[in-house]
């Protein structure tokens, strides 16, 4: 039985969006908001500096995807909870979202009880996912982005997205040298000739938007 608060951090780039589920949050006796960041990257400091049980987020942040913020702030603080609360409903960022460690997945669709029954689910060790997306986290072997590593996919979600090799080398910090042989071997595995092959598969599987 929980007996001290669970201590959340809001992750997600709209002060409004963190405002608004920030209020709902509060309104629960079990849960304290300890701290807010508008980035992958802000909420990676701020697991250094705050005691956080689960965090909420976001997937689509500027920089560091959310994806990749799980992955990382998981290495160093396995403790730590993740619930992803997110408009993407497509199986390929479930399934990603899981495997980069979340315990936790729910659509922003979502009824506003979901998200505080998930809070309280994912902080006690147990897996939840949004009733619409439990499909999605089936198996996704027949997505054609399943044969993509972490890293290849996180590539490929931002070569789709028109970021060059340089920003995508600085954003995930790596050597440029290293992104290219990464895109070198993607574009391999998925039968792309190029950039504009990418962008329409990630138009077609839900990566990015038109």
């Amino acid at each position: 039985m929980q007996t001290t608060p669970i201590r959340v951090l809001l992750v997600d780039d709209h002060a409004v969006v963190r405002a608004g589920y920030g209020r709902l949050l509060k309104l629960a006796d079990d849960i304290q908001v300890v701290g807010e960041a508008d980035s992958g990257e802000r909420a990676y400091a701020a697991c250094r500096d705050l005691d956080i049980h689960v965090i909420v987020m976001d997937l689509s942040l500027p920089g560091m995807s959310g994806i990749e913020a799980t992955k990382r702030i998981l290495s160093r603080y396995p403790g730590v909870r993740v619930l992803v609360f997110s408009v993407h409903e497509e199986q390929i960022f479930v399934r990603r979202a899981l495997t980069a460690g979340a315990t936790g997945y729910i659509s922003k669709r979502a009824v506003s009880e979901v998200l505080v029954n998930a809070v309280r689910a994912v902080a006690t060790g147990q897996r939840y996912i949004d009733a619409e997306l439990a499909d999605e986290a089936g198996p996704d072997a027949a997505n054609p982005l399943a044969c993509l590593s972490s890293r290849e996919f996180e590539i490929f979600r931002l070569l789709a997205s028109g970021a060059s090799v340089n920003a995508i080398a600085e954003e995930l910090f790596l050597s440029p040298k290293t992104v290219a042989n990464h895109t070198t071997r993607l574009r391999t595995k998925l039968g792309a000739s190029g950039t504009a092959d990418l962008t329409r598969l990630a138009i077609r599987t839900g990566v990015v938007a038109l």
